[in-house]
């Protein structure tokens, strides 16, 4: 495959010039900020994430802080961020990277990927932005800009088309270490804020001159993956216990699973076991069921909420946490809205 003429040096002159240049994880080499930054932005908006970095940073301001933090803590302070895996990972490469690195992040992104949570695109960006080491990241957004500029049409669900992809990404690299900070934010940002899924704004591309899916007129062709995710569900019905403090009944979730390590409302598979859990809760108060969504799942939720005296406790693991005290622990998002209702 030909590869498009000056497609580095377009992209470094554009995003100079036009790319985003003020995010709080922008211009710094600190590995522990680009690599917090990049742990957030999977699968979550910029727009949310500006919310959650300041305040992460504020109470981790770095990874020793982080890794000398309690896990409840990091899932409190992740709460509503979703995808919690990524919050379980993140305490546990702080403790390997103060463990096995005394400290300080590795400088390589072939060293970076040993590190729990973080693959091949996360330690390529670590090691483009804070040590300058041509490395290729490939996430969702780079796929696509580079699918549609190459004209690349191989189905990315095959693996094999996927690692001739990520040769071809490693082919375009700049030849100067220099600019790989801006060249790689360049591909960000024009993944971001150009090369759309569903509206490819090309008039105002860097690269429009040398794009395949361009010329082809059909930029939306592009990336092709035909193997789709199943979708399961489940039915959630949720103990929304109450005593007459107030105090609400939180267990813990088990370390896999849904909401896994999170505090939440006792889940239950049916109205029967709920209503089992604690025969002293009175008057049953049924909850308009809702429909959480999650990436493969649906979640359909049922709670009910029961009212009792503080010397009864449901028949199930949990405790009772005061009103003033729930908000600051680690909820699932579904179950924070449910409380604050």
């Amino acid at each position: 495959m030909t590869l498009p003429e000056g497609f580095a040096r377009r992209m470094v002159a554009w995003q100079r010039l036009h790319g985003r240049q003020s995010l709080p994880w922008q211009n710094t080499q600190d590995p522990y900020r680009v690599w917090l930054s990049e742990i957030m932005l999977q699968q979550t908006q910029v727009s949310t994430v500006l919310d959650y970095f300041p305040r992460f940073l504020g109470r981790f301001p770095d990874v020793a802080a982080l890794a000398a933090a309690p896990q409840d803590d990091v899932l409190a302070l992740w709460s509503g961020l979703g995808y919690y895996s990524r919050a379980r990972n993140l305490h546990k490469c702080a403790q390997e990277v103060m463990g096995r690195f005394g400290g300080a992040f590795p400088r390589r992104a072939e060293e970076l990927q040993t590190l729990p949570g973080i693959g091949r695109s996360t330690a390529a960006a670590v090691a483009a932005f804070c040590f300058g080491e041509r490395s290729a990241i490939l996430d969702g957004n780079v796929k696509r800009v580079l699918t549609r500029v190459l004209g690349y049409g191989a189905d990315l669900a095959v693996s094999k088309n996927e690692k001739a992809l990520w040769a071809l990404a490693e082919d375009l690299l700049p030849a100067q270490a220099a600019d790989m900070p801006r060249y790689t934010q360049a591909l960000m940002d024009l993944g971001a804020t150009v090369c759309l899924p569903r509206k490819a704004q090309c008039e105002a591309c860097p690269v429009i001159t040398v794009c395949q899916a361009q010329a082809q007129g059909e930029p939306l062709a592009y990336p092709v993956k035909t193997r789709k995710l199943k979708r399961s569900s489940a039915t959630l019905w949720l103990l929304w216990a109450v005593n007459a403090q107030g105090q609400v009944w939180l267990q813990k979730r088990p370390e896999s699973g849904i909401w896994a390590g999170l505090f939440s409302l006792p889940v239950f598979e049916s109205e029967l076991e709920v209503l089992a859990a604690w025969p002293q809760g009175t008057a049953p108060q049924y909850i308009t069921p809702w429909k959480h969504v999650l990436t493969h799942r649906d979640l359909h939720l049922h709670p009910v909420r029961l009212h009792g005296c503080a010397q009864s406790a449901p028949a199930c693991e949990g405790q009772w946490v005061d009103a003033d005290a729930w908000p600051a622990m680690g909820l699932p998002a579904p179950v924070r809205t449910l409380l604050m209702s």
